[in-house]
């Protein structure tokens, strides 16, 4: 195994014999000189992995030095030590990328631990993560076969999500095929959960708060006295609100994170339009016929989310100064920023935000989507680059100088297809990759939940004799004509609609201005 060669510069090095002699006791290999000149004549003639570097030294400065080292080597890592803890100096190490910054007197330990910890820091976590999470395995495999709330569902998620982000930092490959498989059996013993609880979760008072009294249970509370900025971002999983959230950090602080449950379908047509109208599928058929569509009839299914809100808030009795904003392109957003200070006359201000929506879509249709996007870590890292560098960031930036509290959340997530399942259905049957409805359908009965009396679940009937069928875990539906090309083109795409961990619990967040 090669030795790890510290190149270490003092102008007193002389002093420092017995931490030279401790490291090379621990099997360091140690280069000394006594000022920058000498240390930038050593770096150009040997490959050091690390430089310990005096920061107050005759000729060349240890600041100067730092510089010079930075710009021959810019990822070699040094490690500033001074006896100064002047501000000005450690902002300048700071602002150089130092790796360490360490105050004279040091002891040979303190120089063994910024070793561990700027040279092995990798190799350290790497470790204690997969040790600390072969210990949680046997917990979480333990936790699958007992589970019996949604409450402990939507924590065994949040788990398994905290989980999957961790181990995607150390690319420990063998550990994340464990986590994926666990992943597939949590959604496994959750379309049981769900197929077995769902429908009693409309009447129960102690079911989960759901699309249709997300509005009436979660945001009328916050609605009191400030001025409140409504993000809804369609498609959203928790996963990635997790990724973004540092994002909003410098201007907003979070008081408030609950996940709530869509209805199914997890489609933007039926969770969506019920957390605005504060009604099922159903009631809303029933009581707005002119506003509500169902899967086959012609015409946008999303077009009257205004007039649902309107009617709710009536309803709910909030007498409210409020706009409805819909953005489906970066003209859009453009014009929103640019617009945005009309809105501190709001009470409410409602914005329902597509691009992750579209995203997906993009990744189903296009070449280069699917590249960028292939798994997980790719599609949440999509989504990171989109929301730092789009409009409605910058909206929210100006929503703070306003003053409004920020509240976001999504109408359903969505879940990366792998196997198919194959279905037959009617010319009438609706066309969705993860839920079916029609008349006469023919499926695998093992592969989804079923749904034979609609109502029941409180979904309308396109005819008499229809039926709703969602597909659990990562299946899709495929039909046998023309089955190969099928399965090729929707395999490993992110789809919506079904019954999944990703696509039922999803974030509810509430945060004010800093």
């Amino acid at each position: 195994m090669k030795k790890i060669t510290i190149l270490w510069v003092d102008d007193e090095i002389d002093m420092l014999t017995p931490h030279i002699l401790f490291l090379e006791d621990k099997n360091y290999a140690v280069v000394t000189c006594k000022s920058g000149q000498e240390a930038l004549e050593e770096i150009e003639k040997t490959r050091f992995d690390i430089v310990f570097l005096d920061e107050n030294m005759p000729g060349l400065s240890g600041l100067e030095t730092l510089n010079e080292i930075k710009n021959a080597e810019p990822t070699l890592p040094v490690v500033m030590i001074t006896r100064s803890e002047e501000e000005f100096i450690m902002e300048e190490a700071i602002g150089s990328k130092i790796a360490d910054y360490l105050i004279k007197p040091v002891n040979p330990n303190q120089i063994l631990l910024s070793l561990k910890k700027t040279l092995d820091h990798s190799r350290l976590i790497s470790e204690k993560t997969t040790s600390n999470y072969q210990q949680e395995f046997r917990k979480i495999s333990m936790d699958l076969s007992m589970v019996n709330t949604w409450e402990e569902w939507a924590d065994l998620y949040k788990k398994l999500i905290s989980w999957e982000l961790r181990l995607e930092e150390i690319e420990d490959s063998g550990m994340f095929e464990i986590l994926e498989s666990q992943k597939t059996e949590a959604n496994n013993h959750f379309g049981k959960f769900v197929d077995k609880n769902y429908a009693s979760w409309f009447t129960d008072q102690e079911g989960p708060v759901m699309s249709h009294t997300l509005f009436q249970q979660l945001i009328k509370p916050e609605l009191k006295e400030q001025p409140t900025l409504l993000v809804v971002i369609d498609n959203l999983r928790y996963d990635q609100w997790i990724s973004f959230e540092d994002a909003l950090t410098p201007f907003y602080k979070k008081t408030k994170e609950l996940p709530y449950y869509s209805i199914l379908p997890t489609a933007t047509q039926y969770a969506r339009n019920a957390l605005f109208s504060g009604l099922t599928p159903l009631d809303m058929e029933k009581k707005y016929p002119k506003w509500w569509k169902n899967d086959t009839d012609e015409g946008g299914k999303n077009l009257f989310e205004d007039k649902f809100l309107e009617a709710q808030l009536a309803r709910l009795g909030l007498d409210l100064e409020w706009e409805y904003h819909k953005i489906s392109s970066l003209k859009q957003g453009r014009n929103l920023v640019q617009n945005f200070n009309s809105q501190k006359k709001n009470d409410l201000t409602v914005i329902v935000y597509n691009f992750v929506d579209m995203l997906s879509h993009a990744k189903t249709e296009m070449d280069v989507i699917k590249e960028l996007a292939s798994n997980d870590k790719a599609y949440r890292s999509l989504t990171v680059s989109w929301f730092k560098n789009s409009p409605l960031l910058e909206i929210i930036q100006k929503a703070r100088t306003l003053g409004m509290k920020l509240i976001i959340t999504t109408d359903h997530g969505t879940i990366n297809v792998k196997q198919p399942s194959k279905v037959i259905g009617d010319r009438e049957t609706s066309l969705n990759l993860r839920y079916k409805t029609g008349r006469s359908l023919s499926y695998e009965a093992k592969d989804v939940l079923e749904a034979k009396e609609p109502a029941k679940i409180y979904l309308p009937n396109i005819t008499m004799s229809s039926s709703f069928i969602f597909a659990k875990n990562d299946l899709f539906f495929a039909y046998p004509n023309n089955y190969n090309h099928y399965v090729s083109y929707y395999r490993n795409t992110y789809q919506h609609g079904g019954v999944s961990l990703e696509e039922m619990v999803i974030p509810f967040v509430v945060l004010e201005p800093r």
